[in-house]
């Protein structure tokens, strides 16, 4: 086996054990490996394409930055991607860069300086707002990303390096951007972002934004509300000392908010009702080959999907696109929205077509379901105690949406009509839809947390 064959090995083993890989359980190969741009030692940038044996899409393309040593670095030994023959035939040992804070240091100086070196001219530093950043600080590599990979930078910052790339401007820069120059208080405002030259286009590959190192995570919270309703088992969701109704309030309207500055931002159009039906109504039957048990409630469905197409033309805006508890933090300064790249699933240009604000919602919806069903599921309760655990979450899922929802329209200063309820129950099936199939592929032991969902929805009661 040659060298190359053998760092193609490597890699592949690499990417198969990372998180943000999105080829995992298919079969591949690594067919390429360019180099991008060389920054200051020891950092460079590489892409690399992969390609499947069968399945869509066939090859994708991977950014990652690397560093590159002539000789075994102890300390970075976790994050080793590959070692053989270098370029000029000497040994190299490479490692993902994002675990190196002397790599790291080297984009930080880009950020700080709004440049690269001149071994790297396929690369443009956009700044958008000063960011005030600390000099000589540390990176710290945070592991808990999915599609993505980041580090933080002191108590400033936070960089986001985008793994999977698509040609295009990626949507978390353009939302976070808009907001930042609206100066909405919603967002941790983006200091800027790195871009990248090539045949295929323009590709975004890492953001800079304000780093909320005292925000708490609004899923957590969320949990842990619940968690004290459960503990409290003589006292209704809004009498428990952690009661999450305020919060929920507080957080419809952020919501509220930022959807406001967005369509003044990028404009509104039209959504097409029978469009979204239909589209809708070809995911479900779509996902009764994955669940089965989706069967039972398709009648009920198609007349909560049929009923979009009979409704007035709503309108359409940029929206975040995959909205849920997880998604929010709260600061001392309240609510604050994140992740603005949309279902990572959907094509590129996908997540950038205008959609309905009631889409967000009814993510934020089915998240307070799920906060509390999974703290059941975390808990494990007895036959005896699972009925009044199911009762006691209910009610504190109808205390939070209620709430969600009233600070939500307070913020727009209109109530829900009618033909948005219509739109906002399809959003909400539609999302129990693509959970009830993602648990399916995923964690078939959670499918009954969005079948059950399900069923609420086709008696009425959801």
């Amino acid at each position: 086996m040659n060298d190359t064959a053998l760092n193609h090995d490597q890699l592949s083993a690499f990417l198969a054990d990372q998180r943000w890989f999105a080829g995992k359980g298919r079969t591949f190969e690594v067919v390429d490996v360019e180099v991008l741009a060389r920054l200051d030692d020891p950092l460079r940038i590489e892409l690399v394409r992969v390609e499947y044996a069968d399945g869509e899409p066939r090859t994708e393309t991977y950014q990652m930055p690397v560093s590159a040593y002539p000789a075994h670095e102890e300390r970075l030994a976790h994050a080793l991607v590959r070692h053989g023959a270098g370029e000029a035939g000497d040994e190299e040992w490479i490692y993902d860069a994002l675990h190196d804070r002397d790599a790291m240091a080297v984009i930080y100086q880009a950020f700080a300086d709004g440049s690269v070196s001149d071994g790297a001219s396929a690369l443009e530093v956009h700044r958008v707002a000063e960011a005030g950043l600390e000099a000589d600080v540390h990176s710290t590599f945070l592991p808990a990303e999915q599609s993505n990979s980041s580090a933080v930078f002191g108590e400033t910052a936070i960089l986001k390096v985008f793994r999977k790339l698509t040609s295009g401007h990626n949507p978390d820069i353009e939302i976070h951007r808009a907001l930042t120059l609206a100066g909405d208080t919603h967002v941790a405002h983006l200091y800027g972002w790195l871009s990248a030259e090539t045949p295929d286009g323009t590709h975004d590959l890492a953001m800079l934004q304000q780093f909320l190192r005292t925000a708490s995570d609004g899923w957590e919270l969320a949990k842990t509300s619940v968690r004290n309703l459960l503990i409290e088992g003589d006292l209704h969701a809004d009498e428990v000392g952690g009661d999450f109704g305020g919060e929920a309030r507080r957080l419809g309207v952020a919501v509220a908010a930022v959807h406001a500055v967005l369509d003044e931002a990028f404009g509104g159009t039209a959504l097409d009702p029978a469009a979204l039906s239909a589209t809708m109504t070809a995911r479900l039957h779509a996902a009764t080959g994955v669940v089965p048990e989706l069967v039972a409630y398709v009648d009920r469905l198609d007349a909560i999907f049929g009923a979009v197409a009979g409704t007035a033309t709503a309108s359409a805006q940029r929206v975040h696109g995959d909205l849920h508890l997880g998604q929010t933090l709260r600061t001392s300064l309240g609510w604050k929205l994140v992740d603005f790249e949309g279902e990572p699933a959907k094509h590129l240009a996908e997540r950038q077509v205008p959609d309905s604000p009631w889409r967000d919602v009814a993510g934020m919806v089915r998240s307070f379901h799920y906060a509390a069903a999974s703290t059941v599921h975390d808990l494990q309760p007895d036959a005896d105690g699972a009925a009044q655990a199911d009762y006691r979450t209910r009610e504190w899922v109808a205390h939070n949406v209620t709430e969600f929802l009233a600070g939500y329209t307070e913020e727009r200063g209109t109530p829900i009509s009618s033909a948005e309820q219509v739109l906002l129950d399809a959003y909400i099936a539609d999302k129990a839809v693509y959970e009830a199939a993602y648990e399916a592929r995923n964690r078939p032991d959670w499918l009954p947390i969005p079948l059950g969902a399900i069923a609420s929805l086709a008696e009425g009661s959801g």
